[in-house]
């Protein structure tokens, strides 16, 4: 992205061309970034040592621009009362440490973590939400540290309710003007707060940016870093009076004042339109008016220039000191100027609006002397000597201060929308403080947790990349259940000792975790997270072909007591993502697809089962395509799936086990009664799994096309390009690959 688009419109042929102006759109973009909890804002933390610094700071500031630092000191030894920053580990308050690096080192520290893990993912938003969290909290943190130091020293004061009440009197003056000057203390603590902000910036991080992004990236993230560096950052609305007095110009505030901001825009537009052309949109017009550079462009700086350029810059202020006049506003942004020496002897006793409007008009410098002189400490000398100088501007100087107006308001004006984006875009910002929303947020991996590096831990390597969910379906487990009570045997015994409990000792071993057990069905999943060794597909499929080989195992011994035995379907797929939670108070339930596909995986339809039961051969899954009648009378096709004691793969988990594990193309001979009885097109493929440091397992997967059937007979019509996988579980073919093996070997 360009650092700032050119707009290049001229004027009629006859007149000298205008001059390039740039343009500037301020935005925030946090593409690529999980929606929290509520499905609205992104969930954070931030690093619990940055957020007690942070507190602890501001509280210093705010104490400090009230002038309680004597207050809070005079008592702090005495008290347990107060905020946990003021308190020692026995509980005894203590003055707030007096050095305030550390908590700039903080700051520095956690946002070039932002920065490293922005780069870790390749996602510059991730660093973006970070400074906006930052920002939130520090905004709503001055209200907060403002509200504890009041009521800390409110607490103080009772202490002297019966004794030094000269002293308590003293204080309570001092406590009720720390209220009254709320705003002041406010944008005083705010300001120097911002100043270390701006500092970090320009010494630190946007040196580590370009280090990690490149002059590109960072050139493309022009329009948003800005929005932090900006002097409105912690101001309400933008409007305050001593702020734009000192870093840009005092407007008017009052619905009655012709200089306000909304009007002032509107003057300014129209000489902008009235350069080029009424057809150019309000939209250009805004993202002119938000580069301040191009006012000296327009205008130049109001000293005479005899070149070219110059003349024409001469030309075009004079038109603009026209239309200031023509507006009747030219007097007032003379005294917006020389207003500002006065608010230091005068405001706040004495409203800033009111003291500008005084040097402009009669009779409100009469009603501002008057209030003066009833102060009694104040003295009305340097309000006549301003009053003099706004009438004493005249020729040249009207001039130049039109053209410093015209700088200061487009700086003003892009200021403002800087923060109009800002604010849209921390309402998307949610700072996660209850600990049971962190926890459901943090298991749905909606969490973005800014932490220090030393309080990082193993939070990276935690996170969730993809996730393989296995389901074991019992076949006909209400059958079974039945005929075992029939017979006076305890079924839940049965199915504890012959399938639960086996299993449940699997699940250590291959770093399984069970996700659900109903009475004729079993579900485990395996995580895997970020930095393990990618083997989660592979690892499920040999602890399927274990939970089988138990299973067949436990049958036999359960035929020589004429007992029952279980059979199994069993399914397996992956997703690409970690998995969301539901909280049911402390318990956890997953969210998943892979859990319904599996399900599908797992299914043997009762139509397949009665034909291929019989002569389903060496393998245990099988796929086809039927058309059949759809509700509305229209053919559709179905797929029915036949999977009895075998595993079914979904395609997804095919493909991750290509990657995880090397997939060799398999021939072999299987016995002649089981090689004729197999139905349709297949490969086989043998692979090694590793599952631990000196443990190996063979599995050979099998890729079949789907045929296309005639679901009365099953008679195959056809072939589709559709296929299906199977792990084979059939104890013939991996006693052929043995024979293979030593055959080789």
């Amino acid at each position: 992205m360009p650092r700032l688009p050119i707009f290049r419109l001229g004027g009629a042929p006859d007149k000298p061309e205008l001059p390039n102006l740039a343009a500037s759109t301020p935005f925030v973009s946090l593409e690529g970034l999980s929606v929290g909890v509520d499905n609205l804002r992104h969930d954070v933390v931030l690093s619990t040592r940055f957020v007690e610094a942070a507190r602890a700071q501001i509280a210093r500031l705010i104490a400090r621009n009230g002038d309680l630092e004597g207050l809070l000191a005079a008592e702090a030894p005495v008290s347990t009362q107060g905020p946990s920053w003021m308190r020692d580990q026995a509980g005894k308050a203590t003055p707030p440490k007096k050095d305030p690096s550390e908590w700039r080192s903080l700051l520095t520290e956690l946002q070039v973590a932002s920065l490293n893990r922005a780069k870790k993912e390749f996602k510059l938003s991730v660093d973006l939400l970070a400074r906006l969290a930052v920002t939130k909290f520090l905004r709503t943190e001055m209200n907060q540290q403002f509200l504890q130091v009041l009521e800390r020293c409110r607490v103080l004061l009772k202490s002297y309710d019966n004794m030094r009440q000269q002293k308590a009197h003293e204080y309570r003056e001092r406590l009720a003007q720390f209220q009254v000057r709320k705003k002041i203390i406010l944008r005083k603590t705010g300001q120097e707060i911002f100043e270390t902000l701006r500092e970090v910036e320009k010494s630190t991080l946007a040196r580590t940016r370009r280090s990690l992004f490149g002059e590109e990236t960072s050139g493309g993230s022009y329009f948003t870093y800005p929005l932090f560096l900006n002097r409105l950052l912690f101001s309400e609305d933008g409007r305050d009076d001593f702020l734009c007095a000192e870093h840009y110009v005092m407007l008017g505030n009052w619905d009655r004042d012709s200089d306000r901001y909304g009007r002032m825009r509107e003057v300014a537009s129209g000489f902008l339109r009235s350069l080029y052309g009424e057809e150019v949109s309000t939209e250009t017009i805004d993202a002119w008016m938000n580069v301040p550079e191009n006012a000296r462009a327009l205008v130049g700086t109001g000293t005479p220039d005899e070149s070219d350029e110059g003349l024409q810059q001469q030309e075009r202020l004079a038109a603009w000191v026209r239309l200031l006049e023509d507006e009747r506003v030219m007097e007032n942004v003379i005294a917006s100027y020389h207003v500002v020496p006065l608010l230091n002897e005068y405001a706040p006793r004495i409203n800033p609006q009111q003291l500008k409007n005084a040097l402009i008009d009669r009779t409100e410098c009469d009603r501002v002397e008057r209030m003066i002189q009833d102060h009694g400490k104040l003295s009305p000398t340097s309000l006549y000597a301003a009053v003099a100088k706004v009438a004493a501007c005249r020729g040249a100087e009207r001039a130049k201060v039109a053209a410093r107006f015209l700088g200061d308001f487009f700086h003003y004006h892009r200021d403002l929308r800087r923060l109009e984006i800002l604010n849209g875009a921390l309402d998307s910002v949610n700072l996660v403080a209850n600990e049971r929303l962190q926890e459901m947020s943090r298991v749905n991996g909606t969490l973005y947790e800014f932490l220090l590096p030393e309080e990082q831990g193993q939070t990276d390597s935690e996170r969730v990349l993809r996730h393989v969910v296995l389901k074991a379906d019992v076949r006909d487990s209400t059958r079974l259940t039945r005929t075992m009570m029939e017979k006076g045997l305890n079924p839940a015994s049965y199915f504890s000792l012959n399938f639960y409990d086996p299993v449940n000792k699997l699940l250590e071993k291959y770093g399984a975790k069970k996700v659900f057990l109903e009475g004729d069905a079993i579900i485990l999943a395996i995580l895997e997270r970020e930095g393990e060794p990618g083997l989660a597909v592979s690892r499920m499929c040999v602890l399927a072909r274990e939970i089988i080989e138990i299973v067949r195992g436990y049958n036999e011994l359960m035929q020589r007591s004429a007992m029952p035995g279980l059979e199994l379907g069993v399914g397996i797929t992956l997703q690409e993502s970690a998995p969301l939670y539901l909280m049911d108070g402390e318990h956890q339930i997953m969210i998943s697809e892979a859990l319904n596909e599996s399900d599908r995986m797992s299914s043997c339809n009762k139509r397949a089962r009665k034909v291929m039961e019989p002569q389903a051969g060496p393998f245990h899954v099988y796929a086809f395509q039927a058309a059949e009648m759809a509700a509305d009378g229209n053919p559709e096709d179905v797929i029915l799936s036949f999977n009895l004691g075998g595993i079914r793969l979904n395609e997804g988990a095919f493909r991750q086990l290509q990657q995880e594990i090397t997939l060799e193309p398999l021939k072999v001979r299987l016995p002649p009664q089981l090689a004729s009885s197999d139905k349709g097109e297949y490969r086989l493929f043998s692979a090694t799994v590793p599952v631990d440091h000196d443990i190996f397992r063979k599995i050979v997967v099998r890729e079949s096309r789907i045929p296309r059937i005639d679901p009365a007979d099953f008679s195959v019509k056809g072939w589709t390009e559709r296929l299906y996988y199977e792990v084979c579980t059939d104890p013939a073919i991996y006693s052929a690959l043995e024979r293979r093996k030593a055959a080789k070997g």
